[in-house]
């Protein structure tokens, strides 16, 4: 009876691994398909989402090049009123 029990808990254990594999090949092409297209749209979400930080990320960049640019234009303006000022 010992050797009945190890070799059965020996071939469970060599037969697991197949196990989840055969049920994996049941899938049909229609589910495989409804697969891809879910992963697809999971895709095409997450480039989206990408995309938005980006460009979130590059109008604040704008913006801010932008306001420096502005203030470097006013110092510049001033030291220029500054030596030109007759007084």
């Amino acid at each position: 009876m010992r050797w009945f029990t190890s070799t059965f808990a020996l071939s469970l254990l060599f037969l697991a691994p197949v196990g989840p594999s055969l049920v994996r090949a049941q899938d049909s092409p229609k589910q495989d398909i409804k697969d891809a297209g879910h992963d697809t749209k999971d895709a095409a979400k997450d480039t989206g989402r990408a995309t938005k930080h980006a460009a979130q990320k590059t109008g604040h960049a704008v913006k801010k090049g932008t306001n420096k640019a502005a203030e470097k234009t006013g110092d510049a303006s001033r030291k220029v009123e500054d030596k030109t000022d007759p007084h």
